[in-house]
């Protein structure tokens, strides 16, 4: 089944055109990782696929269904969003964070049931973060961090989530944390990932497709084909 579905797509990030008949498709259950240069359009894309941009021309589909035509409550619960800025509340505990995410699913008065709150467990329980449900987010590491935005993006349970450069700010173990952590949603519990990085060996090593953005153009490769590998590498000049 294809989750994600790009139709001959125009893209502009203000007066600038980024993208002009970009054609795309990820299967459900891949990890995918968008790769390109600083200003390809990387975060560009991934908002329009989360429905907050909407494309010139063409049309975007999750799940089969057009973006354009979704209420917010719908994408919600097909969606979820984690972006690439820090988050730091003071006095505000992990567990209640995450809770955010279960947003979509509660009644008129925003109030979470106990099945709700099983949800929220469940989500730190995945991420390794359970220990860190009380504490708050301001004295926390950013690699901790960071794993409480993905259980507040599980609590959502979206078969979708879309994540711009995760693994920024992280040290070199952080970074290979979070790439392995989302290998591992994909495969182990068949959720669709698609998140942008500049981390190109952790991408080829723990992703299933790479997504190369490349003079406006977007290219489907496998990174364990040596000469797609290759044409990945010729892009950012890497030695193969």
């Amino acid at each position: 089944m294809i989750m994600i579905r790009l139709n001959d797509i125009t893209l502009s990030h203000g007066s600038l055109r980024l993208f002009d008949g970009c054609s795309l498709e990820i299967a459900a259950g891949a990890c995918t990782a968008l790769v390109g240069r600083n200003g390809s359009g990387k975060s560009t894309l991934l908002k329009a696929i989360c429905g907050n941009l909407r494309p010139q021309k063409g049309t975007i589909e999750i799940a089969g269904k057009d973006v354009s035509l979704l209420k917010p409550a719908e994408l919600a619960r097909l969606v979820a969003m984690v972006s690439t800025e820090r988050v730091r509340v003071a006095n505000l505990r992990c567990v209640d964070v995450v809770a955010m995410g279960r947003a979509p699913y509660t009644n008129w008065m925003g109030r979470l049931q106990p099945a709700d709150y099983e949800k929220v467990t469940d989500a730190l329980r995945q991420v390794n973060m359970t220990g860190y449900a009380e504490r708050t987010m301001d004295k926390m590491s950013d690699g901790e961090c960071q794993r409480i935005m993905i259980a507040r993006a599980l609590a959502q349970e979206t078969p979708i989530m879309l994540l711009d450069e995760p693994t920024s700010f992280l040290d070199v173990p952080g970074r290979r944390q979070i790439a392995d952590l989302l290998a591992s949603l994909a495969g182990g519990m068949g959720k669709t990932i698609l998140y942008s990085t500049h981390e190109i060996d952790l991408a080829v090593k723990n992703c299933t497709q790479v997504i190369l953005i490349d003079g406006g153009k977007v290219q489907s490769l496998d990174p364990k084909n040596a000469k797609e590998r290759e044409r990945i590498d010729s892009v950012f000049r890497l030695p193969l």
